[in-house]
């Protein structure tokens, strides 16, 4: 019933309006507020009145805005009023209004999945309400894959999902690189800092693979990517990251799910008048550390104790006045402690900067729902001339189509940029010395031109190289001008479609089909002018001059898949969820590839080119298929007994015919025993579950071809000159086949329990697991005699033994004040059961240095996890003790003291001295030994949440603990074991032996002994880091009305704030050669930074 007073409401005013499955109070906003008239929807009528018109006694209209923790308003909320029947929903925006009796009335603020609120409405006309979720994890929603979504109380598997909330408040680039200890059992590890290179690596459960890639499948919104590039999306534009662990969760997706799975949800349109979201971040970055390296005074004392015939050079003024070089005006040793010298570092670093804007237009209605958006991110590094770029967009939209037909359509498209020389990569291959930053440590901040008036020798900043270099083993230059010479630059273009419909064709049958496309294609450009040191003339090594290359690498990726879901509910006891499907996916991967050598013209660049000598060029193009069928099964008993049953095949043309298909399987059970009678009785436990699942998943991460034996080309350098003439390019074969090739296969066994404690306020989840991969595609070693090293085989096995703890707490709830904490922790051991027949150890080196090259710094041994370090053990230094005096200031080393090498007579007091482990009296490699573990203990993180009234504070810490870092900065810079002339070092390298100072830490100048690998440089790597810090404050909507804003909030931000670590080196989460068998490896890694930054958030 309509009811309305003829005296205000005029029934000669037509109002025309176009509405359609609206509903009611939009309608009548539409058609009621030009005639600025309101109306007061009780049950089943409606009373339109004026605004003006009299109500009774103290009856008046109250409005206002509810909106959700995050500041996202709130549709669907019932306002009601306390004790009676008088009700409203908030609309579009958040936004209410309703008619109260008097100031005394109370409001209750309802909405599914958050706490009520209650407000007394007093003498306010306008009411704000901000309600907070409800405390139990329980009730979180969960996407499980293809389509299926489940609520965390009815979930099966072991499944994480990332607060995303928390996650955007990261000044950063992309998703991955704010994931670091925020779930339970997922490692994130970057190489170093290097801004678009930081080779971020994620691994959950443990290493399944010992030479295979070990990384995730990523699933964004139904498109599963193996290769995916997590810079390509923004992660304002992420709705939800759910993280698959277990076999239950993962065996969906089969033979490319034994890795886990990160599923990714973006965000979709909103009913509701289009709502414009922007924000924009400017960060100022600096490097954490810098290095403390030899003062002036300290270097030249070095140089002199390294070679008597620096005297002259370095201090003329102290040399006999007999003495050719005697000079009373030069410098003495005790002037270099007034002489400032040059610092490298301070040369070389700079303060960064980042800028990161987002723009997003959101909104819809019953028929269409859309989002637009876009992001800029743009970053300038701490070295010069190194940085990245971002420029990325987005369209999604939802659209009914027709009664019971939906569809949608997701378009992202991203350009990525790098550029700058690579901090941990060396420019002469092989040549440790020609890192960036061993040039910036290891130049020598005094040339002995200084005068204590002159400090600085500003000739030799502006010099390319140090006219001293001997050019053998030594191929530093000025790191300054080497750095903004070197031209690399990277640009990745991502573009990602993916469109679906879904028809309902019954009411508990639906079929979802799925089209999508993914191209990405990567343009490589490298020149090398002679102002660096891969393009310089002036090393004996480089015989190609000015040099460069580019590349194009390019990846297709189509996938089309057709899923039957069921879903059913029956006598209110049992519910069924099925689906049942195929999948088909097809990628395509070429590369095409030139570098030339002795450009002429090195002033036109890249684009010079063409003019200069080919030196080789590549062209490559391959493919693959994977077929799959999907199943599974949720049964739901009672709300209490709950089972999954999963049963994928897949067919890959990775593997020869016979050995392409394989099946997966798996099943899980789970008991909510906080249903029980027996435990709903209880005050304290709110809810508990109990899970357990066994699955068998796949890893396929090989190439193409791999069971095939490729014939390769070779290339100019290849090739051979007969009779002098021009060398004739030949065939041969690039690798050794193995048509027995097939899947490498993980079986994994998880028991979970969720409980939560005091009405939801404490909240508990615990997994252990056991994975063991089996028939690994190991590149496995072969005899020699078979002309190759390695082949691919399924040989081997490896286990994952671990447990995982995640809890949650509301420690304060109310009005004001809000104060929540999550903590996780995650213990992992990985164990090798066996490897390729009958080898109990596999030894891995890693290219770096000359000296080096050669030898094994890893091993994998049966029994054991999948990388050690070994080498020999440091033992300190020779000392007087362990020698005979011969004669005056000549000692020979006592007998039945061991020595290092081949000579015993060469050892002096000060030399470096190793453990004789077998006790033959000899230190070779007969006492190499296991000496470091790279494998953490233990990691997590821990978040606190504050929130008072319209201030914010969000403090995240992570932590590595237990595993070990190999610095192989300190090989070079604490001892110079090439004892190359005018070579700085670390400044703990001041207190090495000497007869004076008689050190059992650092061994004398020239006492380096044979190039081993040693634990003096193996350091603990644990580390807690004050990772995220951000305060914030929302604007009151009261003072944003009149302007238009919904939203306000300012924060500022602080990314890598503190890190507390006993390492030396510039950061102990480093691994500049990474991998599986060679991880935590550390040399001229580029710094990681610490970055301040300001935030503004508008809504309109």
């Amino acid at each position: 019933m309509i009811v309305y007073n003829d005296r205000y409401v005029r029934s000669d005013v037509l109002v025309s309006v176009d509405v359609h499955n609206s509903p009611l109070r939009q309608v009548l906003d539409r058609v009621l507020t030009p005639l600025s008239l309101i109306y007061l929807i009780k049950e089943k009528n409606i009373a339109i009145r004026t605004k003006g018109e009299t109500k009774g006694d103290q009856q008046q209209t109250v409005s206002g805005t509810v909106i959700d923790d995050k500041g996202e308003p709130l549709v669907g909320v019932l306002i009601k009023i306390k004790n009676t029947q008088v009700s409203a929903l908030s609309q579009a925006n958040g936004n209410f209004t309703i008619d109260i009796p008097d100031n005394d009335a109370v409001l209750v603020f309802s909405f599914v999945g958050f706490a009520s609120q209650e407000r007394k409405v007093g003498r306010h006309q306008t009411i704000h309400i901000r309600l907070i979720p409800e405390v139990s994890k329980l009730d979180e929603v969960v996407v499980i894959g293809y389509g299926a979504t489940v609520s965390r109380r009815d979930l099966t598997g072991a499944v994480g999902t990332a607060d995303m909330a928390d996650m955007q408040v990261a000044p950063v680039a992309s998703f991955e690189q704010a994931l670091a200890g925020r779930l339970a059992g997922v490692q994130v590890l970057s190489n170093d800092g290097q801004p678009g290179e930081e080779g971020i690596s994620i691994t959950i459960r443990g290493q399944n693979s010992l030479t295979q890639d070990n990384s995730p499948l990523f699933v964004v919104d139904g498109f599963p990517m193996e290769d995916f590039d997590a810079a390509s999306l923004s992660i304002d534009d992420i709705e939800s990251i759910d993280i698959l662990k277990d076999a239950s969760a993962s065996a969906i997706y089969g033979a490319r799910g034994a890795n886990g799975v990160i599923v990714i949800q973006t965000k979709k349109g909103k009913i509701g008048d289009p709502v414009i979201d922007y924000s924009a971040t400017l960060g100022f970055q600096e490097i954490t550390k810098r290095m403390d390296l030899l003062s002036p005074y300290e270097f030249v004392k070095y140089q002199i104790e390294r070679s008597a015939t620096n005297r002259a050079k370095y201090i003329p003024a102290d040399l006999a006045e007999t003495d050719p070089d005697y000079d009373p005006d030069g410098n003495t040793l005790e002037s270099y402690k007034n002489i400032k010298g040059i610092d490298w570092q301070n040369e070389l670093f700079r303060q960064g900067n980042l800028q990161r804007h987002n723009l997003s237009i959101r909104g819809g209605n019953q028929q269409t729902k859309y989002v637009f958006s876009g992001s800029v991110y743009n970053h300038h590094g701490v070295i010069l001339n190194t940085g990245s770029s971002r420029y990325q967009g987005r369209v999604s939209i939802d659209q009914k189509l027709a009664k019971k037909l939906d569809g949608s359509l997701r378009i992202n498209f991203s350009r990525n940029n790098s550029y700058g020389q690579l901090a941990k990569e060396s420019p002469i291959s092989s040549q440790a010395s020609s890192n960036l930053l061993f040039g910036a440590w290891g130049y020598r901040p005094v040339t002995g031109r200084e005068t204590e008036e002159d400090d600085v020798d500003y000739d030799f900043i502006e010099d390319f190289t140090d006219e001293e270099t001997t050019w053998i083993y030594d191929y530093r230059v000025n790191p300054v001008i080497s750095a903004e010479n070197t031209y690399r630059e990277s640009k990745v273009d991502n573009l990602n479609f993916n469109g679906n419909i879904d028809y309902k064709i019954l009411k508990d049958f639906s079929l979802k089909v799925t089209l999508g496309f993914d191209k990405r294609q990567t343009d490589i450009e490298n020149f090398y002018n002679s102002q660096t040191a891969r393009g310089s003339s002036k090393f004996r090594v480089n015989t190609r001059g000015v040099q460069g290359n580019i590349a194009i690498v390019d990846r297709e990726v189509w996938t089309n898949s057709s899923i039957l879901h069921y879903r059913k509910r029956f006598n209110k006891r049992n519910s069924l969820d099925a689906l049942l499907g195929y999948e088909i996916q097809a990628a395509d991967n070429s590369r095409i590839g030139l570098a030339n050598q002795q450009i002429p013209n090195e002033s036109l660049g890249i684009s010079g080119m063409d003019e200069g000598v080919t030196l080789n060029n590549t062209v490559a193009y391959s493919s693959s298929a994977l077929g799959s069928l999907i199943s599974r099964v949720n049964y739901n008993y009672l709300s209490r007994y709950l089972f999954t049953a999963t049963f994928r095949t897949d067919v890959s043309s990775k593997f020869a015919p016979g050995n392409r298909t394989a099946y997966f399987p798996s099943g899980a059970f789970a008991w909510r025993m906080g249903q029980e009678k027996f435990m709903k009785k209880s005050r304290l436990i709110s809810d508990a579950k109990l899970r357990m699942s066994y699955g068998i998943t796949g890893n396929n991460r090989v190439t193409d071809f791999a069971y095939l034996s490729p014939i390769v080309g070779t290339t100019i350098t290849e090739s051979y000159s007969w009779n002098n003439q021009e060398p004739e390019p030949g065939m041969y074969t690039g690798s050794l086949g193995n048509k027995d090739l097939k899947w490498e296969t993980t079986s994994q066994l998880n028991l979970g329990y969720d409980i939560s404690f005091l009405k939801n306020k404490i909240s508990l989840t615990m997994d252990v697991y056991r994975k063991t991969t089996y028939d690994l595609l190991l590149n496995a070693n072969v005899p020699y005699s078979f002309g190759y090293q390695r082949a691919y085989k399924n040989m081997g096995k490896i286990g994952n033994d671990g447990l995982e703890v995640a809890v949650n707490t509301v420690n304060i709830r109310n009005e004001n004040f809000d104060w929540r904490s999550s903590i996780n922790i995650s213990f992992n051991r990985n164990k090798i059961l066996a490897l390729s027949e009958d080898e109990q150890k596999m030894f891995s080196r890693i290219t770096w240095a000359a000296n080096y090259n050669a030898t094994y710094l890893y091993a994998a041994e049966v029994g054991g996890p999948a990388a050690m370090f070994i080498g020999q053990v440091f033992d300190g230094v020779y000392q007087y003790t362990d020698f005979e005096e011969v004669a005056p200031g000549k000692y020979y080393l006592k007998m039945g003291i061991p020595y290092t090498g081949t000579n015993r007579d060469a050892i002096r007091p000060g030399d470096i001295k190793y453990k004789d482990l077998n006790g033959d009296g000899v230190i070779n490699e007969y006492d190499i030994t296991i000496i470091g573990n790279p494998n953490p203990k233990h990691s997590g993180g821990f978040v606190n949440n504050f929130k008072y009234k319209n201030f914010s504070l969000n403090v995240f810490l992570q932590w590595v603990y237990g595993n070990d870092v190999f610095n192989g900065n300190r090989i070079y810079l604490e001892g110079n074991p090439s004892n190359v002339p005018n070579l700085n070092q670390f400044a703990t390298y001041a207190d090495r032996w000497t007869p004076e100072n008689q050190s059992n830490t650092m061994f004398r100048s020239g006492g380096y002994g044979p190039a081993y690998y040693s634990s003096r440089v193996i350091e603990d790597g644990s580390f807690l880091r004050l990772k995220t810090v951000s305060f914030g404050y929302e604007i009151p909507k009261q003072w944003l009305e009149n302007i238009k804003i919904t939203r306000m909030d300012i924060s500022f931000v602080a990314q890598n704030l503190f890190t507390w670590t006993t390492y030396s080196g510039m950061d102990p989460e480093v691994s500049a050669r990474h991998s599986t068998l060679t991880p935590g490896f550390d040399f001229s890694a580029y710094p990681r930074a610490r970055t301040i930054a300001f935030t503004w958030k508008t809504t309109f």
